[in-house]
């Protein structure tokens, strides 16, 4: 028998479902909608879904042979920075959910390994592991505030956006800064 070591779960938080109700026999289904405070840390370096923001869930808890299968959206907003001109991005994402929790001592439970298939705890289901995976999988690396965004200037900083045309920094090779200074003097 696999040894799983998981924490025990708080059925009153946000992200724990609750399968009592639902039969134990395949083809038994209950739609789950609620909307919950967004977990810690949903995200990635530029752009995340912020602590505490209205996640949806829209779910289907189906009884199974080897367990519940829990599917369906979540949606929640987003919020960042783009990666080129570092304007704040705003927007929403809505990802899909798809995973099976292995009813305890079920073969399934007994032939995969343990991080190859949900489990149930009791009667419970963990979904923060599910959704965090399907979240940050469904955000962009370099999000942009708009697909055609120039960026900064890398000498001053300032939005090429907001820079006049032909904007530009002359550099002189220091090794030939007595020559340009000579053409000066001829002008």
């Amino acid at each position: 028998m696999p040894n799983h070591s998981q924490t025990h779960l708080n059925p009153r938080s946000p992200l724990v479902l609750d399968t009592r109700e639902l039969p134990r026999r395949p083809g038994a289904m209950r739609a789950v909608k609620r909307v919950v405070p967004a977990p810690a840390d949903l995200g990635l370096e530029l752009v995340r879904v912020p602590e505490g923001a209205d996640l949806t869930l829209d779910l289907r808890m189906e009884s199974v042979s080897e367990g519940v299968l829990v599917s369906g959206t979540a949606s929640a907003p987003v919020a960042g920075e783009c990666g080129r001109c570092l304007r704040p991005i705003s927007d929403s994402v809505v990802v899909p959910l798809q995973e099976l929790y292995a009813y305890e001592h079920s073969a399934t439970d007994e032939t995969t390994d343990e991080d190859e298939v949900g489990r149930l705890q009791g009667d419970l289901v963990d979904l923060e592991p599910v959704l965090r995976d399907a979240v940050v999988l469904a955000l962009p690396t370099n999000p942009l505030c708009r697909d055609d965004c120039p960026g900064l200037c890398p000498e001053c900083g300032v939005h090429w956006d907001e820079l006049p045309e032909g904007h530009s920094h002359e550099q002189v090779d220091p090794r030939w800064a007595a020559l340009s200074r000579l053409n000066q003097k001829e002008e």
